[in-house]
C-alpha cells in the first residue's frame, strides 16, 4: 500500500522545526514521501479544510485517504513507534 506523510508547521513554532528532519528521517527510513505544509495567510484554508487545529499536526495517508493523525511535539521515539503501527500492512 502506498503511504504518504503530511508535516503541518507553523512558521515560528520552535517546535515544529526541531521536529521536522526528525520525520523526514523516520519517513525516508521507511520509503514514505513527506509534503510539509507552512501555515501562513496563504495556506490558511487549506490547514482549515484539513481541520489544523495546532501545530505540528502529522497525518499519514494511506492511497489518498487520512488514516492517522498525531498533533503536538512528540519525542523520537515515540513518534517512530507511533509511524510503524499507522503504516503496518
Amino acid at each position: 500500500m502506498k503511504y504518504e506523510l503530511l508535516e503541518v508547521s507553523g512558521e515560528s513554532c520552535a517546535n515544529c522545526f526541531t521536529l521536522l528532519p526528525v520525520v523526514n528521517r523516520l519517513a525516508a527510513a521507511r520509503g514514505i514521501p513527506v509534503r510539509h505544509l507552512e501555515l501562513t495567510a496563504e495556506t490558511a484554508e487549506a490547514a482549515q479544510a484539513l481541520c489544523i487545529e495546532r501545530v505540528p499536526t502529522l497525518i499519514v495517508y494511506r492511497e489518498g485517504k487520512e488514516v492517522a493523525r498525531c498533533t503536538g511535539y512528540q519525542p523520537e521515539e515515540i513518534l517512530e513507534v507511533w509511524l510503524d503501527a499507522k503504516t503496518e500492512e
